[in-house]
């Protein structure tokens, strides 16, 4: 849709009620979108740890929850172009409809777990309503919108997806607040968050009624452009549309790497290192130690008896731990003293002999547990808190950077914005992984108030820049399918981000203390090729969408 407004006029002022309409429905149907997907940023390690039964510091569960991450991105990749291809054969607004249904009820069930293979399950096919969400809502944005106020408001949409990250964010840390106070007694936090991904539901019913087709797609189909709609042939037999998609998936595939496989997991960053911290502070503690070593020699003396209860309180070496096992940790002496069937003793020099019954004191026993859980409990709240106040700065940096970017490409050009951001994110990524937590702004807690923002600034604004430019690439009989292709098939080389970084957490760098940071510093040169494709694609600034 095109304006005759002088270029003196405001952005806003070509928009109508309708156009406003639109504009809240995309923002809301693919915020909503991002809130479930902070949701499974912020517990995906807590939901995994639980349904694996380890302490969330284990590298298994950082290795587990990236392949959770990566089966999520191949069913967005999946459900991507499936609904792209929808989306252009079929209309931008029912698509878009269907898919927020499809996001929201698996989000939902995820809560609902109850093993790591359906929690992998739910991911996949909510991954499938996320993929086709975006584009769905890009394309119907884009082609609402009169051409003065598309750039504004699709860089809006992004900043509204970054507003809706951080109420994710806020909810998850009141949660961890009411957990630390005992307010949720048994029942995991993880579950409560994800059933409140079924709500975006509402929304697709509340809507589906007075959504129209844009306009452009009505007269593309009604010129008996139907065949060629949505077509994937058509797409790679056309010279230019050929070149550029191939361009926004190289594009799309370092920012989605950098995001999945890298920013999102600072949430993880933080996790560990102030788990680490808190569970060192509570073994500098003589009173604390003993207590976990008199609990220990308890254990030990009577585990058929006591091992039970144990489990019941969920206390595993990792109670003690908060990391990888070293020789004064009192967790080592836990998994040297009891073994798996509990038949056998295991000392700590590692002779094993027949358990001889001792007697113990049943009650004592219960006490020691319960003061052991109840200091799990208090830092599973302390880190939860933390790790969501991480997210919630990375997303509050992530508005600012996202208009940021909007205003870099419509004054420099989106090449010259993508460059910008790409380097400031490589630079950045390098800092935070390497010394947030150590105290290097004076403590650890100042690193995340600072670091942080900065962070989501520089990476999660890049996908400020793609809802602009992407559309820009591709006529309205493609364009659906073509945005779908740059990101989703983007999904699939990007979904080896999450699993490398898993790998390299407990694989390559597993001997150092805290893996997670070199891991995340070694991935951050995917930011590096991000630059040199933003300059192999063609600048789009000052021109109208592409017809043909």
């Amino acid at each position: 849709m095109t304006t005759n407004s002088p270029p003196t006029t405001p952005w806003y002022k070509d928009m109508s009620r309708y156009h406003w309409f639109v504009f809240v429905v995309c923002c809301l149907g693919w915020g909503l979108d991002c809130f479930d997907q902070q949701i499974f940023n912020l517990m995906r390690n807590p939901a995994l740890a639980d349904l694996l039964g380890a302490d969330t510091t284990n590298p298994l569960v950082t290795f587990i929850g990236g392949w959770a991450t990566s089966i999520m991105l191949l069913g967005w990749g999946f459900g991507g172009i499936l609904f792209g291809v929808m989306g252009d054969k079929f209309g931008r607004a029912r698509t878009m409809i269907i898919t927020i249904f499809v996001y929201a009820i698996f989000t939902g069930l995820c809560g609902l777990a109850v093993s790591w293979w359906d929690f992998f399950l739910y991911r996949f096919l909510c991954g499938m309503g996320v993929g086709g969400q975006f584009a769905a809502g890009v394309t119907l944005l884009a082609e609402t919108m009169p051409d003065k106020a598309r750039p504004k408001t699709l860089g809006l949409l992004q900043i509204v997806a970054a507003f809706c990250n951080l109420c994710a964010a806020s909810l998850a840390m009141f949660c961890g607040f009411l957990e630390g106070l005992g307010f949720f007694g048994d029942f995991p936090v993880w579950r409560f968050l994800f059933l409140v991904g079924f709500a975006p539901a509402l929304l697709a019913f509340a809507v589906m009624r007075h959504l129209e087709e844009p306009k452009a797609w009505k007269d593309a189909i009604a010129s008996g452009g139907v065949k060629k709609a949505g077509s994937i042939p058509d797409l790679f037999s056309h010279p230019r549309w050929r070149y550029n998609v191939i361009i926004g998936m190289c594009l799309a595939t370092c920012g989605i790497i950098g995001l999945w496989g890298i920013g999102f997991f600072s949430v993880d960053l933080t996790r560990t290192t102030f788990r680490i911290a808190k569970n060192q502070e509570a073994r500098d503690r003589g009173d604390v130690e003993k207590l976990d070593y008199e609990f220990i020699r308890m254990l030990a003396s009577n585990p058929k008896e006591f091992l039970p209860i144990a489990q019941e309180k969920k206390i595993t070496p990792q109670s003690f731990l908060g990391s990888s096992p070293k020789s004064n940790d009192p967790g080592r002496y836990y998994q040297m003293f009891i073994n798996e069937d509990a038949e056998y003793v295991i000392s700590p020099d590692q002779t094993i002999f027949e358990k001889e019954p001792q007697s113990t004191d049943r009650v004592v026993f219960e006490q020691l547990a319960t003061s052991i859980a109840t200091r799990t409990k208090t830092i599973n709240g302390y880190v939860t808190w933390w790790g969501s106040i991480t997210s919630l700065l990375f997303n509050l940096g992530a508005i600012i950077g996202t208009w940021g970017i909007t205003l870099a490409a419509e004054r420099w050009g989106r090449r010259i914005a993508f460059t910008m951001f790409f380097a400031a994110s490589f630079f950045m990524t390098i800092l935070v992984f390497l010394t947030m937590g150590t105290g290097i702004t004076g403590n650890g807690e100042r690193d995340v108030l600072i670091m942080q923002p900065i962070l989501g600034f520089c990476i999660l604004s890049l996908f400020g820049g793609y809802a602009i430019y992407f559309p820009e690439l591709f006529p309205t009989r493609l364009r659906s399918t073509a945005i779908s292709f740059c990101y989703n098939i983007a999904r699939f080389v990007a979904a080896t981000g999450p699993a490398g970084l898993g790998i390299l957490t407990a694989y390559v760098f597993h001997n150092t203390d805290e893996p997670i940071r070199w891991a995340g510093a070694a991935m951050s040169v995917t930011f590096l090729f991000g630059i040199i494709f933003a300059w192999m694609g063609p600048e789009t600034k000052g021109k109208p969408l592409p017809e043909e």
